[in-house]
């Protein structure tokens, strides 16, 4: 319980302070005043004022927010009010920017992360016939086989792709095997026995793929692919359930501590993993045009920049507080859904 709850809180500071780090950062740099950088909700536990930013933890470390000038009613009373800095009366592309920056900077990491996950850790390679690693108790090791043995054939039956291997196992009907493979410059034959198991209802050789690493420049380019691939998998998924195509579990806070948990446990690579693939749902997620997210904002500001004309900014605000309201219910019932899911 005390590993899922420190990488939860990990996973989520990580992505909170990164999606607002990606606010901040656009706000400054179009010249917006920030008045405070807070991860958390609720009151505030720890405050500090740098630079006319007042940096704060609060309560509850779930989200958190930047605060701009000119985007609330009425200033606090440790704001230093500049008008000429407020986020309204920027231009509507610049807004756009700043509402953006946030899902951005969630995506940008994961890119970032899974560049160098396939720099530094690699990827099992699931082409190549190389054997990469041994499971202990199974015949492959028993037979002689070695890692970086490539596969050429088995039982007369040639091998060209890893997934040939197991569909070949699948099609042979005898326990006695040869599986001929390539070692360094030699050619040798490995003879033994390979039975059908019952439970996994194959013949099971005993072996993993290799795992390969990527050179940099090539790890950024295809973790870029990577993401890419994903983001298009995710959106359909998400589209599948809407339209009742797709039946799904989905996470919540409580549900997300769990496997943040299981992850951690696994290694640092696969917790890893884990933090590229939650920061890029995440930007996704922010960037639909739903009211109270970023993406139902960004809808708003393409309205003005194709109208030339600001929506009521009135009405607007009422839409966000709606959404925002079935947002929590949305959470509030998935976080039940969790906490039913864990205790049955």
């Amino acid at each position: 319980m005390l590993v899922s709850l420190l990488a939860f809180l990990l996973v989520i500071g990580i992505c909170v302070i990164i999606h607002e780090g990606g606010h901040y950062l656009t706000a400054v740099w179009r010249g917006v005043q920030v008045h405070e950088f807070s991860f958390g909700m609720g009151p505030r536990i720890f405050s500090k004022k740098k630079n006319g930013v007042l940096w704060s933890i609060r309560t509850f470390p779930i989200g958190g927010f930047v605060r701009l000038e000119g985007m609330e009613d009425e200033p606090l009373p440790e704001d230093e009010p500049d008008p000429a800095r407020a986020f309204p009366i920027k231009r509507a592309w610049e807004r756009f920017v700043i509402i953006a920056g946030g899902a951005f900077a969630n995506i940008v990491l994961a890119w970032f992360l899974t560049s160098l996950l396939l720099a530094s850790y690699g990827v099992l390679d699931a082409k190549s016939p190389v054997v990469g690693v041994l499971m202990d108790g199974y015949p492959a090791a028993e037979m002689g086989a070695l890692p970086g043995d490539r596969v050429l054939s088995i039982n007369g039956n040639e091998i060209s792709e890893w997934g040939d291997i197991r569909s070949t196992f699948a099609k042979i009907g005898t326990d006695d095997v040869e599986v001929e493979v390539e070692r360094g410059s030699e050619r040798l034959s490995l003879f033994g026995k390979v039975p059908y198991s019952e439970e996994a209802k194959a013949r099971l050789w005993g072996v993993q793929p290799a795992r390969v690493k990527y050179a940099p420049g090539k790890a950024v380019v295809s973790g870029l692919t990577y993401c890419w691939n994903m983001s298009v998998e995710i959106l359909k998924s998400l589209w599948l359930m809407v339209t009742g195509k797709l039946q799904a579990e989905v996470a919540g806070p409580v549900g997300i501590a769990v496997m943040a948990g299981n992850y951690a446990r696994e290694g640092f690579w696969t917790f890893l993993m884990f933090l590229s693939v939650i920061n890029l749902n995440l930007g996704l997620m922010n960037l639909l045009p739903l009211p109270a997210l970023d993406g139902g904002r960004l809808v708003f500001l393409l309205g003005e920049m194709v109208f030339r004309r600001k929506f009521p900014e009135a009405w607007e605000n009422r839409i966000h507080i709606v959404g925002f309201a079935l947002l929590l219910a949305l959470i509030a019932f998935v976080t039940w859904k969790d906490i039913a899911r864990l205790i049955g």
